[in-house]
């Protein structure tokens, strides 16, 4: 497997992203917003977390219209794979590869801790191995993770089995608890939540790492 994760002023999540990737035995090469194009060979873009352009205007707007954006809608648009954590679900969701807006936490507060998740589908290359109903704990560390959809497009999501990880006690007032949604061919992952950060036991859990052995896996069978 061949990722980039790319790297946008204020991204403080691009090396923790690299080190997800390259323990399920990726190839990964950073790539910087300037960018126009992307290395041949890519199987997976990541878009990490941080707080791309000290999230001015509103989070993810600005980074959504780097130069490298356009790179990135192409390979989306060409059936690629695109994994975007906390900022980045906020970037794609900008560019409208993924349907809803992430607004500030009901709470009107910063949130960091751990979470419990529950797998709402795993009907997807990024939550195949966990199973359906499968509880996970991921670190969130955000302000505007409070997911927001107009009923018609949540409607579609749960028919179309897009939700992918629910929280199981909702910490920034989500509707239905998403945590992460699928695009429609469902190569598309955004969601809050940071696995990259729970892929070993000395980060106080291992689950994110199933994630990126489920991705690597798909692609080495591809």
């Amino acid at each position: 497997m061949k990722a980039a994760v790319i790297t946008f002023p204020g991204s403080n999540c691009d090396r923790d992203l690299a080190v997800g990737f390259e323990k399920a035995g990726a190839q990964v090469i950073k790539v910087w917003h300037k960018e126009t194009e992307l290395p041949d060979g890519i199987d997976v873009i990541g878009v990490p977390g941080g707080f791309s352009y000290g999230d001015y205007l509103r989070c993810g707007a600005i980074a959504s219209r780097s130069p490298v954006g356009q790179a990135i809608a192409d390979f989306a648009a060409r059936g690629g794979y695109v994994l975007g954590i906390c900022n980045g679900f906020q970037i794609l969701t900008e560019m409208g590869l993924l349907p809803g807006a992430l607004m500030r936490n009901a709470s009107l507060k910063y949130i960091c801790k751990p979470v419990a998740l529950t797998v709402a589908s795993a009907n997807s290359p990024y939550t195949e191995s966990y199973g359906a109903g499968a509880q996970v704990t991921f670190p969130i560390a955000h302000h505007d993770g409070n997911y927001q959809i107009d009923p018609e497009g949540l409607a579609a999501l749960k028919a179309e089995d897009r939700v992918a990880f629910r929280y199981v006690d909702n910490p920034n007032g989500s509707v239905d608890d998403i945590a992460g949604v699928l695009s429609e061919n469902r190569r598309v992952l955004g969601m809050m939540p940071h696995p990259e950060r729970a892929i070993e036991p000395a980060q106080g859990g291992a689950d994110g790492a199933a994630l990126f052995r489920a991705l690597s896996g798909i692609m080495a069978s591809a």
